[in-house]
């Protein structure tokens, strides 16, 4: 019941309809202490699921961080094969870049599973990074 739509006046109207039939007496800011309860429940909800928007991010960038270290530690000589290619790519000026696309579409080609996990993992940092400094404005549709 959320408290946008319920004013103290139609709840006073629902609490005396339901109060008609009973016999015990109500305090005067009854309503009052309902309204600031269902609030206060209304916030911790809200809050609740922050803190587990935010726990989900913390987990995706640790996802991001091991999947990095592992890649780095059972596939070292192609993470070096790659940087070393990508910094080949960069630093060569007598090569453009369009004649090094097939040498790169041949090495993602020959390890695309590993690109693949790897692509899945750092698509879920961003995720939960974005859903930690957007916030709800990411969650909502």
């Amino acid at each position: 019941m959320p408290t946008d739509s319920l004013s103290e006046h139609e709840f006073d109207r629902m609490l005396g309809r339901a109060l008609r039939s009973s016999s015990q007496s109500v305090p005067a800011d009854f309503t009052q202490r309902m309204l600031k309860r269902i609030r206060r429940s209304e916030e911790q909800r809200i809050l609740a699921r922050i803190v587990l928007q935010e726990r989900l991010a913390l987990a995706g960038c640790i996802a991001l961080l091991v999947a990095v270290l592992a890649g780095g530690l059972v596939l070292p000589d192609a993470a070096a094969e790659s940087l070393q290619h990508a910094a080949r790519v960069f630093t060569q000026q007598r090569h453009s870049f369009i004649e090094e696309i097939p040498r790169t579409v041949q090495v993602i080609r020959g390890q695309w599973q590993w690109y693949l996990a790897f692509g899945a993992i750092a698509g879920l940092a961003v995720y939960s990074l974005a859903g930690l400094w957007l916030g709800k404005r990411v969650w909502t549709a």
